[in-house]
């Protein structure tokens, strides 16, 4: 980093502390989210009805084109070879079979590819992506076993791989950290996530542990995760001149253009990433060395090149969640009051990224107690980058804190539902913030009452059906509501009444494109068929990555933004001869394919009576979203309650999931349809994660194991029980149409549910995931 960048990054860091002191103080309605979001209040339109998404259609039929479907005229395919050493250095490297074997293009490797910049670290800057601080194929040096090391590129996908096969490579090894101990052994450092200390002391909690009537204090250990999205990671690749255009699959269409510009030194606007639709994300669908070395290939070789990451190839070099290591203690006076909660969490991460898992997140906020220790402590280890994945933090912090809260449950015989409800904080336990909405209680009673939570047993194992034990578990899930800024949207209205919305966001899967198009229907009075929603394209205004459960939340504010300003045009081309003339755009709103006076809607004008007075075809509008000063100003999060009921076979130690109930807390949900799939999509993650889900990985070489999905297990059908979902639709009156994320919030909770369960049917204690049968005989 320079003297200049140094500076910039120390006045930054100056001013968010600033503004973190003076927003709390501020008065609401100088907060984005202040005054209410006016579709808050409707009540009868669009919002809150089921709708099929708009993308549907086009993939049963086949007709959604992924990113390694694009047709390209001369294009090549790509087989990428990896390193098989952790650390260390190639010796020697023979392409020459390779280079000859049938259809083969080209062979690229670093002594041949082209000279490009290191890619900027992923948070480095507020456009950077790169997924480590290394330079892609301009050295010899091996980094993690898995690294890319030469690319083929043939005229078949079959040659290509079958070309890869005859490379030869040797290596001069280098000492390298592949074990967790001998990491922990070399030393620990305070864990960082995404700028801010890992890290919350209130009080003096191990004295208020060791003072309290009733105490647990134990730990949990969570294993290593790996992405695996339906679509493995691929892009189709071509140079238009000294314009490079990459069909991808990915999360973040502008800062990945930004990113790849760096590395080419190119302009931003010479890159253009289209990824209309992505077959799912969950945080790995970003920024990898892979489709920058596509590029590169496709210029030395001057044809469009495809490459498409195998199974395996995901593995080696696609980063996932990390291990963690969790003390959880938790001290409690008679009647189960909190007076300490503590909890620690040791992971692992690399020399080149900065990606720990942040497992104290949801504890922050998710209970009071008079004193808090809380932190977060990495390890260097010589092995693939981690990454974002599903709730990062929460999804396996929230497995042992929820866990920790059982056991004390049981010691202190109280049910666990009222331990957890007699704990509820009336504000933000540890930065003091109010809550923006917060009505997990509700959730819970309502949950409990559906789930018939008043029939479980309090004593395990005394409940069974032939030859197995049943019981019931439950678990709070937490995840933090995110507005992340730089979104914008353009937004144009025809005199025919249609409108165009463009927004630089991501259909995952999700129904995105569905719910904007909703959205922008009720917002500018319009029906839904006459709104089309473009997205997946770097060339649109504005920067909105999927991920932290925040896309709706960013497109909502830039649509927000972009409507106020088209109102504003609109009152200026309607004139003096209009019935609006006078009023501002505070003073109007749309219904009914025009603006009407909010408090005389009798006093309207259509849109198309407004554009053909000005004898304009269309008017367009384009405005960034305000920043997101309401994260500082409130306290703002998802909540779930979680139950789950297991059977265990007293033969076999089989643990069956027989059904789960999630109920949610997360504001108001926009499609009930999409909202459900959602849920219950996060909650098979998580049943995944408690009883199947685990990386191998060779502690002795540093290899992944099982790079595969015949080896790497995950729920199938047979796995996955009845799922009931529920929520309290209760608005949050300080975020765009009082909604909240629900991309992540279904995993959290669930691991811990489904061990509490476990727990009740048994009466083993597992605090070690997965839950496989081994440690249930």
């Amino acid at each position: 980093m320079s003297i200049i960048d140094s500076a910039k990054a120390t006045a930054q860091t100056v001013i968010q502390g600033a503004m973190r002191k003076l927003v709390p103080l501020a008065p609401d309605s100088w907060i984005p989210g202040g005054i209410p979001d006016p579709l808050i209040a409707r009540k009868h339109g669009l919002i809150g009805t089921p709708v099929s998404r708009l993308d549907g259609p086009l993939k049963v039929q086949g007709a959604a084109r992924f990113a390694a479907e694009v047709v390209v005229t001369d294009m090549v395919y790509a087989a990428l070879a990896f390193a098989t050493i952790p650390r260390g250095r190639i010796a020697t490297l023979d392409t020459s079979a390779a280079a000859a074997a049938p259809g083969v293009v080209l062979v690229m490797d670093h002594r041949n590819a082209p000279r490009m910049n290191t890619p900027a670290l992923f948070g480095s800057s507020p456009t950077a992506v790169g997924p480590a601080d290394l330079p892609i194929l301009q050295d010899d040096r091996i980094h993690w076993n898995g690294q890319p090391i030469a690319v083929v590129l043939a005229e078949t996908q079959e040659q290509a791989d079958h070309a890869k096969s005859l490379i030869v490579v040797s290596y001069t090894a280098e000492s390298a950290t592949t074990a967790f101990e001998a990491a922990k052994a070399a030393g620990l450092a305070p864990g960082l996530f995404m700028g801010q200390p890992l890290r919350n002391e209130i009080g003096d909690a191990e004295a208020a542990l060791a003072a309290a009537p009733n105490k647990v204090d134990h730990v949990y250990r969570t294993p290593r995760h790996s992405h695996n999205p339906i679509e493995p990671h691929a892009a189709t690749i071509l140079w238009e001149g000294d314009m490079l255009v990459i069909h991808d699959t990915t999360q973040m269409v502008t800062s990945e253009a930004q990113t790849i510009a760096d590395v080419f030194d190119l302009k931003a606007e010479q890159v253009r990433i289209l990824s209309p639709y992505v077959g799912g994300g969950f945080g790995c669908k970003g920024l990898w060395d892979h489709q920058i070395i596509g590029a590169a290939a496709a210029k030395l070789a001057g044809r469009p090149v495809r490459i498409t990451l195998s199974r395996e190839g995901v593995y080696r070099v696609v980063g996932g969640r990390t291990l963690t290591e969790q003390r959880v203690a938790i001290g409690a006076e008679a009647d189960g009051r909190f007076t300490a909660i503590i909890h620690s969490g040791t992971v692992a991460m690399t020399p080149h990224n900065n990606m720990p898992e942040p497992v104290i997140l949801g504890t922050r906020a998710a209970y009071a107690a008079d004193s808090f220790s809380l932190s977060v402590a990495t390890v260097t280890m010589n092995m693939l980058a981690n990454t974002f994945m599903r709730a990062p933090g929460e999804a396996v912090g929230t497995f042992a804190l929820e866990s920790a809260i059982d056991e004390l449950a049981v010691e202190l015989g109280i049910d666990p539902i009222d331990l957890r409800i007699r704990n509820e904080p009336q504000k933000d336990p540890t930065s003091g913030l109010p809550f923006s909405s917060r009505h997990i209680t509700e959730a819970w009673r309502s949950g409990a009452e559906r789930f018939g939570w008043s029939k479980r047993s309090a004593i395990p194992g005394t409940r069974r059906e032939g030859e197995w034990l049943i019981g019931m578990g439950c678990a709070t899930g937490t995840y933090p509501y995110y507005r992340m800024p730089g979104a914008a949207a353009r937004i144009t209205l025809t005199s025919e009444s249609r409108a165009i919305v463009e927004v630089a966001a991501h259909e995952m899967g999700m129904g995105t494109s569905t719910t904007t198009a909703m959205v922008a229907a009720e917002r500018l009075g319009l029906p839904m068929d006459r709104i089309e929603v473009r997205y997946g394209d770097s060339i649109i205004p504005g920067a909105i990555m999927a991920g932290g459960s925040q896309q709706t939340a960013a497109i909502g504010g830039a649509v927000i933004a972009a409507y106020n300003a088209l109102v504003a045009e609109l009152l200026k081309l309607a004139g003096n001869d209009s019935p609006l003339a006078g009023l501002s755009p505070a003073d109007v709103g749309s219904d009914n394919g025009g603006l009407a006076k909010i408090d005389e809607p009798t006093r309207r004008e259509s849109y198309a009576s407004i554009l053909s007075r000005a004898q304009q075809d269309s008017v367009v509008a384009a405005e960034q979203a305000s920043q997101p000063l309401e994260l500082m100003h409130w306290s703002m999060h998802s909540h779930s309650a979680v139950f789950c009921e297991v059977g265990v076979n007293i033969v076999t130690a089989e643990p069956r999931i027989r059904r789960i109930l999630g109920s949610f807390d997360c504001g108001r949900i926009l499609n009930p349809k999409t909202a459900r799939s959602q849920f219950r999509g996060g909650i098979i993650m998580g049943l995944g994660m408690a009883l199947m889900e685990e990386t191998q990985f060779d502690e002795r070489n540093g290899r992944i194991m099982n790079p595969s999905l015949a080896e790497y297990h995950m729920p199938v059908h047979m796995d996955v029980p009845d799922i009931d979902v529920m929520w309290t639709d209760i608005a949050d009156p300080h975020t765009p149409m009082g909604a909240h994320g629900i991309g992540e919030i279904g995993i959290t909770g669930v691991a811990a549910a489904v061990a509490n369960a476990i727990y009740n049917a048994t009466g083993k204690r597992v605090r070690d995931l997965p839950i496989t049968l081994d440690k249930l005989l």
